[in-house]
């Protein structure tokens, strides 16, 4: 999956490399074999498709495991000039001589002068005096001292390297000027600077974004959140506003606004008014923030958007009625009231399937709130009076049944409401009388029937 955090960095990148005239790059870390496979890059990908990062316009992907050749002449490079050397400690001897798990290594092995061997690590030597400064976009200079960052491995007993070594050398074969990424990497970022310093270059700019929390600010966890892109796309979320909201986290466009277009955001976004502060995911903000995108589209354009779930698609369930009992036309005549009722386009199912199903699908709470004492008559007097209807149409319709209630003493939100159950199976949808007159004369009176039969 891809991490709703990953998209708000992508994004970030994104719009700093256009800013900048410069390329966005994507790269797969795959060098963990565990956390590989074809299936998952492809997720990327077309999670980046749909927010708005096509394939095409962007460099890559590249893989990591490609450089390996790379990574290990950069560690043999760094052990030649006396910037690693190699370790056989196990965790366990650490600990026993430093009496703790916590404490990290102890430099026992740097000046044993071990030769490369099988199960034998290559630490990096890190200084022991002095300050690692990292200047960083968004978070001023954090300062890190030497001695306290240990003897950190780069490459592993079988030689292979860690990613923090893998991850700056790719940096370096690809030329990345900026690095725009989450702040759980600041920690690692002084070990990365020094490896820089070592091979002689340069180190990029740097800019950690803030975290993204939940709701108790705890940071959002795949665990138990829910933090897939691609989640919220087969829910229903609109891409524009998706991106839009991501780029609100931590950052806000200029005035007492949120919702912008996209051209606005990609103008107006600057690294450096990011806040660092932890940046709250409020799932509700995000979904007030949808429905608010989905009113303001063209009603064709909404029609084309629901289709997936009105017809069923690769990563979307098929809808509860067979494709043959679609009707484009009957969706079209209502799309205009859904469009206004719904906050994500998974619900238009729910709300429109009383057109499509044979029968409606009816609740049982829904059933036992409105068919209550004088349902049976009301529904006979309802079928009688639509029976004889000249016209066929909303307004007729409702003058109608408003006159069958005022007849029992009912004004018309209660005569309307067995009516509603036996027609569509909810207490709550459309407008009602605009959803009969799309049902048509035969199937209303034919539920109105049967709902009728149900009742003592």
């Amino acid at each position: 999956m891809f991490h709703v955090g990953g998209a708000r960095s992508a994004l970030q990148n994104w719009i700093f490399a256009r800013q900048q005239g410069g390329v966005f790059v994507l790269r797969v870390e795959d060098t963990d074999a565990a956390r590989n496979r074809p299936e998952w890059t492809e997720g990327i990908l077309s999670a980046l498709d749909w927010i708005g990062i096509a394939r095409g316009s962007y460099e890559g992907p590249y893989f990591q495991s490609s450089y390996a050749a790379e990574h290990r002449a950069a560690a043999q490079r760094l052990h030649e000039g006396g910037r690693a050397y190699y370790c056989d400690c196990t965790r366990e001897a650490v600990q026993a001589r430093t009496g703790s798990q916590y404490s990290g290594y102890d430099g026992f092995c740097r000046d044993r002068g071990l030769a490369a061997g099988a199960g034998r690590a290559l630490r990096f030597r890190t200084p022991d005096a002095g300050e690692t400064v990292v200047v960083d976009l968004i978070r001023g200079e954090p300062t890190f001292e030497n001695r306290l960052i240990e003897d950190f491995v780069i490459a592993r007993g079988d030689g292979s390297p860690v990613f923090l070594l893998a991850n700056v050398v790719d940096d370096m074969t690809m030329g990345i000027t900026h690095v725009i990424r989450a702040e759980e990497h600041l920690p690692n970022t002084p070990k990365q600077q020094l490896l820089w310093d070592a091979l002689g270059v340069k180190p990029p700019v740097w800019a950690h974004v803030p975290v993204v929390v939940n709701e108790k600010r705890q940071k959002l966890s795949k665990r138990r959140d829910k933090v897939a892109l691609e989640a919220y796309r087969d829910e229903g979320y609109l891409a524009d506003a998706m991106r839009n909201y991501l780029m609100l986290l931590g950052w806000a466009p200029s005035g007492d606004r949120e919702i912008v277009p996209w051209s606005v955001i990609e103008d107006e976004f600057r690294l450096e008014e990011v806040n660092p502060s932890p940046a709250f995911f409020d799932e509700k903000k995000l979904r007030a923030f949808n429905g608010d995108y989905i009113r303001a589209l063209p009603v064709d354009e909404f029609v084309a958007a629901c289709r997936p779930w009105l017809t069923g698609t690769d990563t979307i369930a098929p809808p509860p009625w067979q494709p043959e009992e679609f009707d484009e036309a009957a969706f079209a005549a209502v799309a205009p009231l859904a469009q206004t009722r719904i906050a994500v386009l998974s619900e238009i199912v729910p709300n429109v399937d009383f057109l499509f199903l044979a029968s409606p699908s009816i609740e049982e709470a829904a059933w036992a709130k409105a068919m209550k004492e004088g349902a049976a008559e009301l529904l006979d007097a309802a079928v009688a009076a639509y029976e004889g209807l000249a016209s066929w149409d909303a307004e007729s319709l409702k003058s109608t049944l408003e006159a069958v209630g005022a007849e029992r003493g009912l004004k018309l939100g209660k005569a309307q409401a067995p009516v509603r159950v036996a027609v569509t199976g909810r207490t709550v949808g459309l407008p009602l009388f605009e959803s009969l007159e799309v049902l048509g004369r035969e199937r209303t009176l034919a539920r109105l029937r049967a709902a009728r039969l149900r009742l003592p």
